[in-house]
């Protein structure tokens, strides 16, 4: 049995927290209230917390760390954490100003400190729920990717380790921007055809933006990649698709935003990845975007895309 701490207690942070200590861990689970936090989680009711979890407001010395945060919180979290171990950064997405992913965020605010990243095709509710699933580890060090799948891989959660920390950041980030395409052609009744073509096309432009950014294509084709992007792609469970799926039937993204309410890390990504991106061809990256933005209708974003000029796939 080790030591882990989880920071954040939103719903991924309490399902990484709940199955941690199904495996035998003794966890913390850091919150900015935690007099809050009953035996039921408030952001995953009827999932109660096993008697392993506690909840915290000072984070303790633990043989991991995993940051369970919002990729636009993870800066200011970092800046107030002293890890006595190696961190897994359990966020997707580009900061928005930065453009840098969550390890090159980890980097600056924390030099020095080993962590890697865990990404992949994860609904927190499933998790929680002790159904079967499969996620990344990702990060330089072999070695420590080895110790993080040892201390979190179980029975129904199979765990991969992967070098290139950099086209599984990108798989986890862009695909929430797809999900939101994917949502908003699904609402506004395009058909199965349009959003087949549209996650085709997406997976197509992450492997181009792995490869301009120093990553691997055939990353984007795994776990953290395709198989997140199926995942998002295809549920109204999923935050993204579900805040396409509203745009796309009429909605006004001001009202769909609530201070309260869940993070949609694809409505601050998508401006990210542009500004990252440089000249590498990103449409449908790029029509999300501008559609976010207000600068283009659903209509208007969908004729753009079908009026490109022709050319081999």
């Amino acid at each position: 049995m080790s030591s882990i701490t989880v920071i954040g207690a939103g719903a991924w942070g309490t399902a990484l927290a709940v199955h941690a200590a199904g495996l035998g861990h003794d966890v913390a689970l850091w919150a900015r209230h935690p007099e809050r936090i009953g035996r039921e989680s408030p952001r995953l009711p009827g999932v109660t917390l096993p008697a392993a979890v506690r909840a915290v407001s000072v984070p303790p010395h633990a043989a991991c760390v995993l940051v369970a945060v919002p990729t636009q919180n993870l800066r200011a979290v970092l800046a107030a954490l002293r890890p006595s171990g190696p961190l897994l950064l359990c966020c997707k997405g580009f900061e928005a100003g930065t453009g840098l992913l969550p390890l090159e965020v980890a980097a600056q605010v924390l030099p020095g400190v080993l962590a890697c990243v865990l990404t992949g095709p994860n609904f927190a509710r499933e998790i929680a729920a002790g159904l079967p699933a499969a996620a990344v580890v990702a990060g330089a060090e072999a070695s420590l990717r080895a110790t993080l799948l040892g201390l979190l891989a179980g029975p129904t959660f199979r765990l991969y380790g992967n070098e290139d920390a950099v086209g599984a950041q990108l798989g986890g980030a862009a695909k929430n921007v797809i999900a939101i395409a994917a949502g908003a052609v699904t609402g506004a009744g395009l058909g199965e055809n349009a959003r087949a073509a549209l996650i085709t096309r997406g997976l197509a432009e992450m492997a181009r933006l792995a490869l301009a950014l120093g990553g691997r294509a055939e990353t984007v084709s795994g776990l953290s990649g395709l198989g997140d992007l199926v995942l998002s792609c295809a549920s109204p469970t999923s935050r993204n698709f579900g805040l396409g799926l509203a745009l796309g039937q009429g909605a006004r993204l001001e009202d769909l935003l609530r201070p309260d309410g869940p993070v949609v890390e694809g409505v601050a990504t998508a401006p990210a990845i542009l500004a990252r991106a440089g000249d590498v061809d990103l449409p449908v990256i790029s029509a999300v975007a501008d559609l976010l933005a207000g600068r283009l209708k659903l209509p208007e974003a969908i004729g753009r895309l079908l009026s490109r000029p022709l050319k081999d796939e």
